[in-house]
Formats: structure tokens, sequence, C-alpha cells
């Protein structure tokens, strides 16, 4: 069956000189330039199959940001009648009704939006009410897991993240020693399942050192938190350091690596330089 909303592979049934004709498994034909197939000479076409303003299934191969079941960071084009117009990769473009955001859109804003397929009519529209498309009641990944990451939100918990497109995980501010903003795709782990399924995420490999990962964390946040510049390095005294963070200065020196090994911050003689 022919799936609106999703990408799919169909097979050119008939071809002439002007047109291809796509199918599948059942009775329903779908028609692409000839030009869509440059070789003359290929049995199937990846598409992406949507609802025109025909209301009639279209297909094509260009393919959009996101298909129906997938979020993406997309801008708002412009708002009208029924609600933001987003650009999703393709023409027209994707319509997040009213009812359908969490906050009302601004044109030109980027926002996370989840593609979905409206059962009413048919069409594939987005929404960026984003919690109410995850569920972590049954989850299928386990600790120490790499997984996907969209960036969705913030607070002063942390991150909030899309994992693997079905379940909500939080990045927690003390372990982000890198710069990370909403719209980010990004690769992380699963470091924690909590018992109420809620998910720990953490940017690092769970191999990696954990008490290395706070103190990393650590003199990351007092860097920025002293507008990026710490009169402290490798040839500061072990007091100084223990004064400023409570650690030793081997822990403060691996940190510090670190961070140095992330490109993230320029050690000089003066002191440390946060260039993230």
């Amino acid at each position: 069956m022919i799936q609106t909303g999703r990408i799919q592979e169909l097979t050119i049934l008939r071809r002439t000189a002007e047109r291809l004709v796509l199918g599948d498994d059942d009775a329903e034909e779908l028609v692409l330039p000839a030009s869509a197939d440059p070789t003359g000479m290929a049995d199937t076409l990846r598409v992406f199959v949507y609802i025109g303003s025909n209301g009639e299934q279209v297909a094509t191969t260009k393919l959009p940001k996101a298909e129906v079941g997938r979020f993406a960071t997309m801008r708002v084009i412009a708002i009208r009648g029924a609600g933001a117009q987003v650009d999703w990769g393709l023409e027209p473009p994707l319509l997040v009704p009213h009812e359908e955001q969490r906050k009302p859109l601004e044109q030109g804003r980027y926002h996370v939006v989840r593609v979905y397929l409206d059962v009413e009519t048919g069409r594939v529209q987005g929404s960026t009410r984003v919690e109410r498309f995850l569920d972590n009641e049954v989850l299928t990944v386990q600790k120490g897991d790499a997984v996907d990451l969209l960036v969705y939100g913030r607070s002063e918990l942390g991150f909030s993240v899309i994992v693997d497109d079905l379940y909500h995980g939080l990045i927690h501010a003390n372990e982000v020693f890198k710069p990370v903003s909403v719209g980010d795709r990004l690769t992380g782990h699963v470091k924690n399942i909590r018992e109420d399924h809620k998910l720990d995420i953490t940017l690092q490999p769970i191999g990696y050192r954990q008490y290395i990962d706070a103190h990393t964390a650590m003199v990351a946040e007092r860097i920025r938190a002293k507008n990026g510049f710490l009169p402290l390095g490798d040839k500061s005294s072990a007091e100084a350091i223990h004064a400023e963070f409570g650690i030793s200065k081997k822990a403060f020196k691996k940190a510090l690596g670190a961070l140095y090994k992330e490109r993230l911050v320029r050690i000089g003689d003066e002191g440390v330089v946060w260039i993230g």
C-alpha cells in the first residue's frame, strides 16, 4: 500500500518519453515526469508521498526534512489563516495548526516540529507539542546505549532531548561542558533509567570515568561564569586550585585537558580562556 507521509520505494510500472507510472502491490498508481529517472533504466524509485493541493496523493523524489513520525528543526515562513507555514523542504510548506502550537509561532523563527498524519483530513501536518508524541512507558533502550538526540528545550535542570524520535530524555546542566543549543542533533548515551522510566542522558561515553565528567563540567561552568577567563592553569598551586574548585590539582589538570581536547579552551600563561 502506498503510504501518505512516508519515504518509500515504488516500482516503475510503465514509462513513456514524458512520464513514469509508479505503483506498489495494490491498484494505486502515481505519476512522475520521466526526468525523475535520469538513467532511464531504474526499476524502482525512492520517493516521498504526500497530499497535494488538489487533495490527492503526490509523489516526489525530493525528500522532506522529516517524514511522518519524525522530528526536525524548521523555520516559520508565514502565519496565515489556519496556522503557521514552516519550511520542511517541499512545496507547499507544512502547516502547523494553531491548536498544535505549544506557544504561538513567530515568522522567521526556528522550531522543533513533529510531522504527523491528520486522521480527519489525511493530510501531513506539523506540531510543536513535542512531548505528547513521546512515550517512555515501554523502553527499548538500555543503560549505556548510544542514542540519537534532538534538543528541543532548555531549563534550569538542563536540556530536554528527543531520544531516537521516541522518548523524552534530560541532559543535566552540570554535565554539559560543550556548546549546546535547541535544535542541535547530537549523539548521546543512556546514563541512567529511573524507576519512572525517565531517561538521564550524557554526551560522554559511559566508559569515560564519571568523576572526570563531573570535574570537567564544574571547571567549564566556572570559566564561563567568570566571563570566559579563569586566572588558573597547569602551573597554579594545588592550594589555589583547591580553594577555587575543592578538587586536587591532578583532577583539575585532567578536566582542563578534556576541555582542551574538545577545543573549548585556550591555556595561556595568565590562565584559561573559554573559546567554545
